[in-house]
């Protein structure tokens, strides 16, 4: 679950008493381990997935009730900055109004010598606060366009101002986690963007022309999610200048990801082994080819700076023998999602009975419809067959739901990881994202009255009788 669907009254979950609330409810239920989306800032369609910087922070989960209580924004502006709804994020009134508020909270902030220490340590988000100051100067126009060098000293100081604020919230939120038991695993998408911080200061790391632009961009092909398969638009990184250099970049990324974090989930992981190429001019993802990326010599880089955290590989997708022998040479545990398993036969390794002590398993990712709603739209064939497997023999499949999670938790699988929407057992009117498909997706938030209604007792009893937690 990430932070945004936490609920709360301001528009989209924060790092404030809610969160704390959460952790609570996890300890309660015995479970031991919260996994989180990107915290970058996101993209115009609101994914984590593409942001101006991979060392960003997203300002609208900063807790405006704890800006309220420094003195930072008044008593009237956070009445004004009131939800209108508590089910959804309301992602184009933040869009227009958040950052003017964090704007105001900024300059009665002004500057500390914290704050000034704490982008001494952290240079990549202190570049990135300048991109996107430089970005105010230019009409916030892409920077391949950019005519005016100066940063907007207004847009610095509050870019500054949220980047420190929020780091600030979270290490609160993680510290209380941490003592109640709970470990924080965080998302690294492998790719960033091209009108990017990291792209506009590094642009030697990536595959561009001599005009700057990207010659190959990133996607994956055609498969079970979208026949067209995914064009995602990244650039892709020039491997062999980052090896020169001895992956410093990476290295600086992935330390930042564990100060943030106690583990660690690398999305497309099979990128690192092989990559898939998609010429830039290309309207779809299907004339992309795979080029082998840097293997072995990336994770002992990865290995140097993150020490004993988790480090979680997403080997979901074309996985080939090579990929596979990376992920079992890297040490790091594989996924697993029941979700696929009933996609072929009895031996896929996304069915329980194939899952090993060193892989994550889930009963869907945030890229899956909710577990009810897979069970809802199956052909009756296939409902059968995953109902039969989980050991449900009864007519009324809609009461299926205990016995296929009870399934999961009875596996081999050394960690097991549900969506919130399957503790709640809503349907796919909760999905959270649906691939290839660009609005609509991110929004779902929960309430506190929602999850008051989770058997706490049922997980609780679940966690402690297969060891979980």
């Amino acid at each position: 679950m990430h932070v945004s669907s936490l609920w709360g009254n301001y528009s989209e979950g924060s790092l404030g008493t809610e969160a704390l609330e959460w952790i609570d409810f996890l300890a309660d239920c015995g479970f031991g381990v919260w996994q989180v989306l990107p915290f970058c800032l996101p993209d115009e369609f609101n994914s984590p997935y593409k942001s101006f910087s991979a060392f960003s922070l997203n300002p609208n989960l900063i807790d405006l009730v704890s800006l309220q209580n420094a003195g930072l924004i008044t008593a009237a502006e956070l009445r004004e900055a009131e939800q209108k709804t508590p089910f959804s994020c309301e992602f184009d009134r933040l869009s227009k109004e958040r950052m003017t508020l964090l704007s105001k909270a900024a300059e009665r902030f002004g500057e500390s010598s914290e704050l000034n220490e704490f982008f001494e340590a952290h240079k990549q988000t202190a570049e990135f606060c300048r991109f996107m100051a430089l970005r105010e100067s230019n009409g916030n126009t892409p920077w391949t366009e950019w005519t005016v060098y100066t940063p907007n000293e207004k847009a610095l100081r509050t870019w500054r101002f949220t980047q420190y604020i929020f780091f600030l919230q979270w290490s609160h939120i993680k510290e209380y986690a941490n003592r109640r038991g709970i470990s924080i695993i965080g998302d690294v998408p492998i790719y960033v963007a091209y009108d990017s911080a990291d792209v506009f200061s590094n642009p030697s790391q990536f595959q561009l022309d001599k005009d700057k632009k990207p010659t190959l961009v990133a996607g994956v092909p055609p498969d079970y999610f979208c026949e067209d398969g995914q064009l995602w638009g990244n650039p892709l990184y020039d491997w062999k200048a980052m090896k020169s250099d001895g992956y410093s970049w990476w290295k600086e990324r992935m330390s930042f990801m564990c100060e943030l974090f106690d583990g660690v989930r690398i999305d497309h992981f099979r990128g690192i082994e092989s990559y898939y190429a998609i010429p830039a001019t290309d309207k779809t993802a299907k004339n992309g080819k795979w080029k082998k990326g840097p293997g072995m010599a990336l994770i002992r880089a990865l290995k140097s700076v993150c020490g004993d955290k988790l480090l979680i590989a997403e080997d979901l997708g074309d996985i080939t023998n090579e990929v596979r022998k990376l992920v079992k040479d890297s040490g790091f545990p594989g996924m697993r999602v029941l979700q696929f398993g009933f996609l072929g036969d009895e031996n896929s390794p996304h069915l329980p009975h194939n899952y090993d002590n060193g892989c994550v398993a889930y009963t869907g990712t945030h890229d899956n419809n909710t577990l009810l709603g897979y069970v809802w739209e199956l052909d009756e064939f296939t409902r059968r067959r995953v109902l039969s497997y989980c050991g449900y023999a009864a007519s009324d499949w809609d009461r299926s739901y205990d016995a296929i999670l009870r399934t999961m938790f009875a596996s081999h699988a050394g960690l097991l990881i549900l969506p919130v929407q399957d503790l709640l057992l809503y349907g796919s009117d909760t999905r959270f994202n649906v691939p290839g498909q660009s609005t609509g997706n991110w929004a779902y938030r929960l309430t506190r009255e929602q999850l008051k209604t989770v058997d706490r007792a049922k997980f609780r009893e679940w966690n402690r009788m297969y060891g979980r937690g």
